[in-house]
């Protein structure tokens, strides 16, 4: 088992990353809970919600099973979720558990800081994504205009990451949170930028799964523990993710994965970065990495109304679109781009994805 410490304004907690941690937990909650609630959705749920439930028998559960997809990041279900909280009657001395990808941590988090002001949560985190969205305290529901509009920063009490998890993920599940991986490597450097697109997602061994994910974790471990409310360097966990949201947003959400528009994305922050900063980046070789890995390379969106759901981004202040741009990989900018810069770029884009 590996473990890593993430510090913040009000402590500390773990991210503990092992085999087998989902029947567990018990040994590693440091309070007796009045009330347990594990927030799962109907996919996750059926392989593993009996096996959390097993390793707290000892605590008074209760669990609450969402439909599966991004859609479920609802004010309705987020609404349905607070009854049933109160229905059991949960208290200011109980747990969430998140089980599940990111659509379940993001969504029971939100849960979790806003029930009674705020209450303590954990993440049991199921696919490769939610390495990525299971660290850092950012919680939130979607809103239809734009993503994670509605949230929080609001950390968890410890991160459970069990790697037994990730043998019922789909092949698409599998590209979708390795897009994340790709995007902390470039965060990073050239070095892991290279060794990650050196792999077959149809072929990887399970200990290199495990080497890539702690290490997208201490990317982003480092990076939120020297800013945690995203003042500064932590914009740079936004690579890809301007046009990743509006895509998601323009084209309903669920239709693509998350991470398969962070993909697409990602492709456009090195795109902008060349024209932006005159150099040969690494665009072709992620490209083709891509579409040999199976990712859906879309070049048929209406660029007008993707500028307007970039303008609705929490990270657009004053209409004014900021994007995070390589000068290399390891070597990041924000940098704001006009309206027109943005409508060029992306017509541009297109043209190269053909």
């Amino acid at each position: 088992m590996q473990e890593l410490s993430v510090k913040h304004s009000n402590g500390v907690y773990s991210i503990l990353v092992g085999n087998g941690l989902r029947f567990k937990l018990h040994e590693y909650l440091k309070k007796s809970y009045t009330k347990v609630l594990i927030i799962s959705d109907e996919n996750v749920a059926k392989y593993y919600l009996e096996d959390v439930k097993k390793g707290l028998d000892n605590f008074s559960l209760a669990s609450y099973t969402i439909p599966s997809g991004e859609h479920s990041k609802h004010i309705d279900v987020y609404y349905e979720i607070q009854t049933r909280a109160i229905e059991i009657g949960m208290d200011r001395n109980s747990l969430i558990i998140a089980l599940g990808g990111g659509v379940v941590g993001d969504l029971a988090g939100f849960v979790a800081a806003t029930f009674m002001r705020g209450i303590d949560y954990i993440q049991v985190p199921t696919t490769i994504l939610a390495h990525d969205s299971s660290v850092g305290g950012k919680v939130a529901i979607n809103h239809s205009l734009g993503k994670n509009l509605i949230g929080a920063f609001y950390p968890p009490v410890g991160v459970f990451y069990d790697m037994e998890t990730l043998t019922s993920l789909s092949e698409r599940e599998t590209r979708s949170g390795y897009a994340e991986l790709i995007k902390e490597a470039l965060i990073s450097s050239e070095e892991l930028f290279y060794s990650m697109i050196e792999t077959d997602l149809e072929s990887i061994s399970t200990e290199k799964l495990q080497e890539y994910i702690m290490a997208g974790i201490r990317v982003k471990q480092g990076i939120v523990e020297a800013d945690e409310k995203e003042h500064g360097i932590r914009m740079f966990l936004n690579l890809g993710h301007t046009l990743a949201h509006a895509l998601e947003a323009e084209l309903g959400y669920g239709k693509i994965t998350h991470g398969e528009a962070v993909a697409i994305g990602l492709l456009f922050s090195i795109h902008v970065s060349e024209k932006v900063y005159q150099k040969k980046l690494p665009f072709d070789r992620l490209k083709g990495w891509l579409v040999a890995n199976n990712y859906p390379i879309l070049s048929t969106f209406d660029s007008k109304e993707i500028i307007k759901h970039m303008k609705s981004d929490k990270k657009t202040i004053g209409q004014q679109i900021k994007m995070v741009l390589m000068e290399a990989p390891g070597q990041l900018k924000v940098e704001q781009i006009t309206d027109d810069e943005l409508n060029n770029h992306l017509n541009t884009f297109k043209e190269r994805l053909v």
